[in-house]
């Protein structure tokens, strides 16, 4: 997927500058019929992961839309594996991430352009252009717990659960497969949460089924890029980082008036 993702950001930038010399402008008064739209916006990006969101952008000509937007999502390590639980014991226990430290929310926000280079929305066609948008973000770091078998202090023999995140005093457990049953509920850890702000920018290529009509229907394909002022600490690991760049899919579904 990121491969084709790839592809088609490098055709979008060559079939952008080329579409757009060939354009002459048009004059600012044709085409405006509408002033604002509201969009739902829904990223598929290439860590396996969601951001939905919301755009709300005001239509500055026929050719160039700005907007602000507001999404959430999470961010993955690349080295994320998912394993199954211990097949042995309850059901109960979900599928974990071995070596997981924390969850990384985030959640974006910012200011953003449309611009188009084709003319055949009027005419209830596709109508090619490009997006761009920058910002700051926030991201919102959780203990990640796992379920964990742990001598019983009664017996020896036997084992209890515990639900523990990692610390240095506990890791020689934390790493043990063999004592690893599963991961925790999420909920778990929703009291230690830290933050981390930080910044994003993004550009995608951006079609538009009637791009001046009432409904928004348009879908995006491109690249967004998250920066950190210091690595999150995803995984129990050295190889963390502040910098996360995702291709994505986007589909956005709205209303113009």
């Amino acid at each position: 997927m990121t491969r084709i993702l790839c592809c088609l950001l490098l055709f979008a930038g060559a079939a952008g500058q080329a579409i757009a010399q060939g354009i002459q402008t048009p004059d600012n008064r044709v085409g405006v019929v509408y002033n604002y739209e509201t969009a739902f916006n829904l990223k598929v990006t290439t860590n396996r992961g969601y951001a939905p969101g919301m755009e709300w952008g005001r239509l500055r000509t026929y050719y160039k839309t700005t907007y602000y937007y507001l999404n959430a999502g999470e961010l993955k390590h690349p080295k994320e594996q998912r394993q199954s639980a211990d097949p042995s014991v309850s059901r109960s226990f979900r599928a974990y991430v071995y070596g997981k430290q924390h969850n990384a929310m985030i959640v974006r926000g910012g200011w953003g352009v449309k611009r188009y280079y084709t003319e055949k929305a009027k005419y209830k066609g596709v109508a090619v252009g490009m997006s761009y948008g920058v910002g700051p973000s926030i991201s919102l770091l959780k203990p990640y717990y796992l379920a964990l078998r742990r001598p019983s202090p009664d017996n020896p023999g036997n084992s209890r659960v515990r639900h523990e995140r990692y610390t240095a005093e506990n890791a020689d457990i934390f790493l043990d497969n063999t004592r690893i049953l599963g991961a925790s509920p999420f909920t778990k850890g929703l009291g230690e949460i830290s933050f981390v702000p930080g910044g994003s920018a993004s550009v995608a290529l951006h079609l538009d089924w009637g791009a001046f009509d009432e409904l928004v229907k348009a879908l995006e394909v491109g690249a967004i890029l998250d920066v950190f002022p210091r690595k999150l600490p995803i995984l129990v690991s050295e190889e963390n980082d502040r910098f996360f760049l995702n291709f994505f899919i986007n589909f956005q579904f709205g209303k113009r008036r």
